[in-house]
């Protein structure tokens, strides 16, 4: 029976996730919840911590390592960004030991980019990326990671070189939820799919456009008066003008080689990103994001010491 060797957590701005690792990193146990770093700031990171822990029967010695919110400033314990270019080791030579824990806590850096230009950071999108480092091992690559804050990350030969942030699930919940299109989307519009005709429609004008999505905003207003746009239909365009909005814009700017993007993303999200970027001529190479992350802090773990050779580590 496999013991554990290693809890692997990612702590986000509103959720918390843990994964129980044995030695292999393969997974004996997990939880979820919306303790983030919002919610712990006020009840205590520690004794969020060790009640997840606690609840999967963790050993009391069991070495945990974090990624995520919880090392930002207004986090547990501010552990530093790392400059721009960053390899893997820099970044996990950054990792932070929390003091006054009765046992062996880690919490990995963000990165920054400090160009004058083009000021940027992340945090807890580079361990995905450690998480698929085979994937950019080697030669130059374009990798798209979705969210509230999509980045878009630029690698060379498995060093970053640069990556910029879209606020695109930000823009569309302050979109549908604060301004005049929250009237079109109602309060219960369902999530676009992927072949949703508005959706694809929506998509492919962004794209043509070149980014340019201002004055269709207003059309889902005019829409909804005028032709009786339904409200999922409203929000599978709001949802296509955005993602092809970023899509255009990012490739812009990192001119992927070949067209070919490396998407790190779970769920609706990720098939959403993956329709767009193919109608865009994308080559799409897709990993999952919740295994990029684990593996990511897995990896973290072997650097550290705490578990087994790369050999015998899962393969992301």
């Amino acid at each position: 029976m496999s013991v554990p060797a290693v809890a692997a957590v990612d702590w986000g701005t509103s959720s918390f996730r843990l994964w129980l690792l044995d030695a292999a990193g393969t997974v004996l146990a997990e939880r979820r919840s919306g303790e983030g770093m919002l919610t712990a700031g006020a009840e205590g990171f520690g004794p969020i911590l060790e009640k997840h822990l606690a609840s999967v029967a963790a050993p009391d010695d069991l070495p945990v390592i974090v990624c995520g919110m919880a090392g930002a400033r207004q986090g547990w314990i501010e552990a530093p960004y790392v400059t721009l270019p960053a390899g893997l080791d820099g970044m996990l030579a950054g990792a932070v030991a929390v003091p006054g824990q009765s046992r062996d806590i880690r919490i990995l850096p963000g990165l920054a980019q400090r160009r004058d230009d083009a000021p940027d950071v992340m945090r807890g999108e580079e361990t995905q990326l450690a998480g698929i480092l085979p994937l950019f091992v080697t030669g130059r690559h374009v990798i798209c990671m979705p969210g509230t804050h999509s980045k878009w990350v630029e690698a060379a030969d498995g060093v970053i070189s640069g990556f910029g942030t879209w606020l695109t699930g930000e823009l569309f919940s302050v979109l549908s939820k604060q301004s005049i299109l929250r009237h079109s989307l109602g309060e219960s519009a369902s999530p676009a799919l992927p072949g949703n005709p508005a959706f694809v429609g929506a998509c492919t004008e962004a794209l043509s456009h070149g980014g340019d999505f201002g004055p269709s905003l207003f059309r889902i207003r005019a829409a909804t008066l005028l032709q009786d746009l339904k409200p999922d239909e409203a929000a599978a365009r709001l949802s296509g003008l955005l993602i092809g909005s970023e899509i255009a814009s990012a490739r812009r700017i990192f001119k992927p080689a070949g067209d070919k993007v490396i998407l790190v993303a779970s769920g609706p999200l990720g098939s959403l990103y993956a329709a767009a970027l193919k109608l865009a001529g994308c080559a799409v190479v897709q990993a999952d994001a919740d295994e990029a992350v684990r593996t990511g802090l897995f990896e973290a773990a072997r650097r550290l010491g705490w578990v087994g050779a790369a050999d015998e580590r899962p393969t992301p």
